[in-house]
């Protein structure tokens, strides 16, 4: 068992050869992929994969890029769509300070939105989040007080001290193939440390392909060379860390057991 908590199937790189994409993952011993929205023109067709393979589930979310663009998405709007039994999380969604594609107040509010509507449908909310740590903490923090959701800090880059507020709100951290990468090293310090119960792995493929495809395009197979990676970082045996990172996908996200 070996699970791609975050992927982007439909993205470009990878659609245009999906089924022997989907093939190289299962060759490798991936058993189940999520398939990850950013924007509400993609959902149709990411909701169409996922009821198409098996393996395959849905996220219905807005990027925080795309907030400026999605204004008139709402709670009502995300919960109506993730209705869907393929759907099985709300995101991506979060705040990012670094580009800055859409303006703050916009990502926010648009990041409350879909914890609501996390909160209202029991499905675990997929957060990305790139400098605005303090702010996605206090989010998160602020509205767990609302009400209780889960969900995941998903291709995790932060502080180690993050990671700590994260853990103890209750959330997954998932790892990309950015911990594979040499100049990651505070990043490997904290995968180190991780509670194996809340580990999560993940490709973001297209992007991030980890050593030693770094500068291809990333695919969900890859997913088994950070599994590898990871197993030696901590010091554990692969087959077990694959197996229980898989288990903890599916506990997360929960509706992949109906």
């Amino acid at each position: 068992m070996l699970a791609d908590s975050h992927c982007h199937l439909n993205y470009k790189g990878l659609v245009e050869d999906q089924r022997a994409v989907l093939e190289r993952a299962r060759a490798r011993g991936v058993t189940a992929m999520l398939n990850i929205s950013t924007r509400e023109r993609e959902w149709d067709d990411i909701v169409a994969t996922a009821e198409r393979e098996p393996d395959v589930w849905a996220s219905i979310g807005i990027h925080p890029h795309e907030a400026d663009a999605h204004s008139e998405i709402d709670v009502a709007k995300l919960v109506a769509r993730a209705a869907h039994p393929r759907v099985v999380g709300l995101g991506e969604t979060g705040l990012d300070y670094f580009y800055d594609h859409s303006d703050r107040a916009r990502q926010a509010a648009s990041f409350r939105t879909h914890i609501a509507a996390a909160r209202e449908t029991g499905l675990p909310v997929i957060v990305h989040t790139r400098d605005a740590e303090d702010e996605t903490a206090s989010i998160l923090r602020d509205e767990l007080g609302k009400g209780t959701y889960t969900g995941v800090i998903h291709c995790f880059t932060g502080t180690g001290a993050f990671a700590d507020i994260a853990l103890d709100l209750g959330f997954y951290i998932s790892i990309s193939g950015i911990v594979t990468f040499k100049n990651a090293r505070e990043l490997q310090e904290t995968a180190a440390r991780l509670p194996i119960d809340r580990l999560l792995i993940e490709t973001d493929a297209p992007f991030l392909a980890p050593v030693p495809h770094r500068g291809k395009t990333g695919e969900p197979a890859f997913v088994a060379d950070t599994a590898a990676f990871l197993a030696d970082l901590r010091g554990e045996n692969v087959t077990e860390l694959k197996a229980i990172t898989a288990r903890n996908f599916h506990t997360l996200f929960a509706r992949t057991k109906a």
